[in-house]
């Protein structure tokens, strides 16, 4: 084998070699950027209040706009208006409008957003979106 052709293997397996490390795996990113809740999630303790704060409020979702989402009618809005779909939770129609891929992301303008609301929302309907 002559030199140039010695040359240009070690310059190719040097270049192999540099594509491999940077392919490396680092960090894993949850889908959609939803953090997995493990703990139970209720409606009456963790749904109904980010509901009342942020999205029963005048001119949004406390009667003018449907559904419905102030305390006394927000879990029945929600289960008949088929907004949950506990077979497929990331369907559900709520979690499509809080997370934006229905239109603009949910509550709008989202000042009272905590950051985990779509978390706790995915993980509320993951658990079979009961009433407790």
């Amino acid at each position: 084998m002559s030199k140039k052709t010695i040359g240009m293997g070690l310059i190719l397996l040097a270049s192999f070699i540099l594509v491999m490390i940077s392919c490396t795996k680092t960090t894993t990113v949850p889908i959609d950027n939803t953090p997995a809740i493990t703990t139970t999630v209720t409606f009456a303790k963790d749904i109904q209040p980010i509901l009342t704060k942020s999205c029963a409020i005048s001119g949004c979702h406390s009667g003018s706009v449907a559904p419905n989402l102030s305390a006394a009618t927000a879990y029945n809005a929600l289960e008949n208006g088929n907004f949950i779909n506990t077979s497929t939770p990331k369907s559900s129609d709520v979690y499509l409008w809080l997370t934006g891929k229905k239109a603009i992301p949910m509550p709008a303008g989202a000042p009272n957003n905590p950051s985990n609301i779509n978390a706790l929302m995915l993980a509320w309907i993951t658990q079979g979106a009961k009433n407790n």
